[in-house]
């Protein structure tokens, strides 16, 4: 079942690019983004991580953390990080996507004609409560964290 605005935001613990488990739960109290992406380093995948680094003091300004979810593996995560210096944790939700699956961010995708399981790429705000605030299933990467603020009132 499709997740709504309003519902719990389903727990979880996935590694960050270090190896260390984040847990969901850990982070009651504070506003959480959880933007899930299908591939480091690809251009929309890096527009939408440079839109968020180019933003991050007013997420940071307002104790926002935010997270972003790929199926890479930490190497990965730790080379991405570093070309384009993101201030913010990503974490790795290898196959069979499990977490990315509970956000239902995760799915058939088609591209070219051809049809494959993938990321999608879907953007969640989960509030202090640690319920689902917002949800993005039409985001435009590059700009993505521009929306964010504005629709949040932080920009």
């Amino acid at each position: 079942m499709a997740l709504q605005v309003g519902d719990p935001a389903p727990d979880f613990t996935l590694p960050n690019q270090d190896g260390e488990s984040v847990q969901l739960s850990s982070l009651k109290g504070k506003r959480v983004i959880l933007y899930f992406y299908p591939k480091d380093d690809t251009p929309g995948c890096t527009k939408e991580a440079c839109n968020f680094r180019d933003r991050w003091g007013r997420f940071e300004e307002h104790n926002i953390k935010v997270f972003g979810i790929s199926k890479d593996n930490a190497a990965s995560h730790t080379k991405f990080i570093s070309k384009h210096s993101l201030p913010f944790t990503l974490l790795t939700d290898e196959e069979p996507c499990a977490v990315a699956s509970l956000y239902n961010s995760y799915g058939l995708k088609k591209f070219m004609g051809r049809e494959y399981m993938g990321m999608m790429r879907h953007t969640v705000v989960i509030d202090a409560e640690g319920r689902i605030e917002r949800l993005y299933l039409k985001v435009k990467a590059a700009t993505m964290a521009d929306t964010l603020l504005s629709d949040l009132g932080l920009d």
